[in-house]
């Protein structure tokens, strides 16, 4: 009996070659009918055997290609059309809202990585290879649906023989909207640092790699933006890109060749080589081995090594001829977002590379490589950009048409469409106006991009922030989210969970309910609103921001809590020597008379004051370093962590809401300086941090424990938390798709638009 069904699905199934696979289950099973993109779903008609369909159905939902999924699919039978063949019609316009599943840009698959390096293959070397199941997508596409009149590759007219393969159904490349060969493809280009034409084609992809194996820097234009990229073993060549980019000692990412040269350098557990290999390929953070043959400049002082393999055609051609690792950091100004076009890229970045290699395929928005990092045995994104974005995270109820603005730092921005929530690309510091000009264009591109007006705008709770003020300029009705609160929702919105929860925020500042510096929070979630339950005992930031930027002083200001002007005496002078007498002086005075000195319960910067008394920091030259020294040490302590006894620290209760004093662990620490090795403290102290949470936790009913926060990107802190959970026994949920750090805070100030 033959019937006709219509089949709507929606997920991430546009830029997979979904629609070519639904063309050969029609042929497998012997249906008729068709199959179409419209702005939200795909759309299938079948005619054919009800017990054949009920097979395509089943092959339909358990056989997606690639990394797509079907999030969700409905049929119903419809009158019979007698049609005879099965057709992939042209998309349909049947509404003007978007869809929320677009498709990331994808690395190169097996299969054309194959033919990149098949010299019988008629794209043998062509940096552009790509087909239905890889490539660049989110990248270059001007508007959905995904079709190449809507990419930035609808300046190449296919040529006939990869028109013959678009049009073939037994082929790869079977409607595959980013193919191209030699012939009719992007070409690449090779010029000086002053604009100077040097070579095209291939003599530019042989000049690039002579350049670089020279010890040259060369600005290379990838899928998201330029990178700027130098032989890694090349000392000097390194030192030389650390001077031009103002880039004192941050560590710089790795590119190598393959799974075995990154075991050279660093060890990889199973989970981190299926990271490094997968289609998302995102910088890994790895444990770094001894005695490295890389240049030491290129992560001084660092254990971990970020890590990447080739993700496009021309990385690998690139990584092949030179043999070696190289750097692949984002092509920028120090501060500014990631260079994508290519006269702008040769004017800004003149003094800093030597030669660049562009292509004429424009990159329609930047998207900086995004890093991750296996913590306690879980996959957890710290940089979400390419690979990732724009990938909806899908929350239970149906969400007001909402624009969420993030935080200050590692700035990200999200809206809402329905029962998704679109996150977007990391953008960076707002303090730079270049990002802050850049942050407008992604609200705009993502507004026009899913045909979304906001009907609310949410932002911080600071009002000095850039986002904050911004969100203010416009004409909408503006609510704000207190920091902390939205860094748990962004967790919750994560997992899908709903209160009650107890959330632990624990990051560098933001700013509280009471207008004071939080950062060390226990926060009760109900349903509408949040409790501060439990908090770090307050210390003085001295100089305020400055002390951000340098441990040594929040080190006084906890040392001056606890110990007073005595601090200052000849007895504590060995705990003072990275201060001068002229600043001691004045900074004695400031503590006295609580000048510039506010107060502030972050464990982000209890990490950077014990890092400062354990001499591993006193001066940050870039975010997050003292407390990254601080865990390193931890991580290259002696003895099992399950052995190693937390400092004692006091929970008392004032106001109804517990505060954790820090200075029982402070005196106990400086007791250990001088018998206990400094990863010993450092594993200690984070031990303790981990016993705090329990502590705290067990005074009240038993909740699920959310993580959130900087601190959380701390893989020694986190796995000491869930060891210790094993004694307690609670649901314990952290982030693994969405940064713990500010990059979340968008997707918590949405979720937050439910319960305001």
């Amino acid at each position: 009996m033959n019937k006709r069904l219509k089949i709507t699905l929606t997920g991430l199934l546009q830029g997979i070659g979904f629609r070519p696979f639904v063309y050969r289950l029609a042929r497998q099973y012997q249906q008729a009918g068709w199959v179409a993109n419209d702005n939200q779903h795909v759309v299938i008609e079948i005619e054919g055997n009800s017990a054949q369909q009920t097979l395509f159905l089943s092959a339909l939902q358990s056989q997606v290609p690639g990394c797509g999924h079907i999030a969700e699919i409905t049929y119903h039978q419809i009158p019979l059309q007698n049609e005879t063949v099965f057709q992939l019609k042209t998309s349909l316009n049947l509404d003007e809202n978007k869809s929320a599943f677009v498709c990331p840009d994808i690395a190169i698959c097996e299969a054309c990585s194959g033919e990149l390096f098949d010299p019988s293959n008629r794209r043998y070397l062509h940096p552009f290879i790509s087909c239905c199941h890889c490539g660049p997508r989110y990248s270059l596409i001007y508007e959905l649906p995904y079709d190449r009149c809507n990419t930035s590759l609808r300046d190449f007219p296919l040529c006939p023989q990869c028109l013959t393969e678009y049009r073939n159904p037994a082929d790869r490349r079977f409607h595959a909207q980013t193919i191209s060969c030699h012939n009719c493809g992007p070409q690449l280009s090779f010029s000086d640092n002053q604009g100077n034409f040097l070579a095209s084609k291939q003599a530019a992809l042989d000049a690039a790699i002579t350049e670089l194996k020279q010890g040259k820097i060369v600005a290379v234009k990838g899928v998201g933006g330029f990178q700027l990229m130098v032989d890694a073993t090349h000392q000097e060549a390194v030192l030389r890109l650390r001077q031009r980019k103002h880039r004192i000692s941050k560590p710089f990412a790795l590119m190598v060749s393959s799974i075995a040269q990154a075991e050279e350098l660093t060890e990889l557990n199973d989970m981190e080589r299926q990271v490094l290999k997968s289609a998302t390929a995102p910088i890994l953070l790895a444990k770094a081995k001894p005695d490295l043959t890389i240049a030491e400049a290129v992560a001084p002082k660092q254990a971990l090594l970020g890590l990447m393999l080739p993700y496009t055609p021309l990385h690998y051609l690139l990584m092949r001829g030179m043999k070696s690792p190289a750097i692949a950091t984002s092509a920028n100004q120090h501060g500014e977002p990631i260079c994508i076009d290519n006269n702008q890229t040769i004017a800004k970045l003149a003094g800093i590379a030597d030669f660049f290699l562009c292509h004429n395929r424009d990159i329609l928005r930047p998207l900086d490589d995004s890093i991750v990092r296996v913590i306690a045995g879980k996959t957890t994104v710290l940089r979400r950009a390419r690979g990732y974005v724009p990938t909806p995270i899908p929350v239970k109820n149906d969400l007001p048409a909402t624009l969420a603005v993030g935080g200050q730092l590692k700035n990200t921005v999200a809206i809402a469409q329905n029962n998704q929530v679109i996150l977007s690309q990391h953008l960076g510091d707002l303090e730079q106006l270049e990002t802050a000009q850049q942050f407008q264009k992604t609200i705009a591109d993502l507004s026009k991009f899913y045909a979304i007006q906001p009907q609310q705008v949410i932002c911080d709770n600071h009002p000095d922030y850039v986002s904050s003020q911004y969100a203010k300029s416009l004409n909408l009705p503006a609510k704000t989210v207190q920091h902390h609160y939205a860094h748990i929702l962004s967790c919750m919105a994560e997992h899908q969970l709903l209160p009650p929860v107890l959330g632990v925020a624990w990051d560098g500042t933001g700013l509280g309910a009471d207008n004071q510096l939080w950062g060390g929070e226990f926060l009760r979630i109900n349903q509408q609103d949040f409790q501060r339950i439990a908090h770090l005992r307050p210390f003085p930031l001295v100089g305020g921001f400055q002390a951000i930027k340098e441990p040594r002083r929040v080190a006084l200001g906890l040392l001056y809590s606890c110990l007073g002007d005595n601090l200052f005496t000849e007895k504590y002078a060995d705990l003072l020597t990275s201060f001068s007498q002229t600043e001691l002086k004045l900074l004695h005075s400031m503590l006295k008379k609580s000048l510039n000195c506010p107060q502030t319960t972050s464990i982000g910067r209890l990490f950077d004051g014990i890092a400062s008394l354990l001499s591993l920091c006193q001066i940050s030259e870039f975010e997050g370093q003292a407390a990254m020294a601080l865990e390193q040490a931890a991580m290259f302590a002696k003895g099992k962590d399950e052995l190693i006894r937390p400092y004692r620290v006091k929970i008392f209760n004032e106001n109804n809401v517990l505060v954790i004093d820090w200075e029982p662990l402070l005196l106990e620490i400086l007791a250990d300086l001088s018998v206990v090795t400094t990863g010993e403290i450092a594993a200690k102290f984070h031990q303790t941090l981990a016993k705090m949470i329990f502590s705290v936790a067990e005074k009240f009913e038993s909740q699920p424990i959310v993580l959130s926060g900087g601190c959380f990107q701390n893989a020694y802190l986190v796995a000491a938390i869930e060891n210790l959970n094993h004694e307690y026994n609670y649901r314990l949920f952290r982030h693994e798709k969405i940064p713990p750090n500010d990059g979340g805070l968008a997707l918590g100030q949405v979720f937050a638009s439910t319960s305001i």
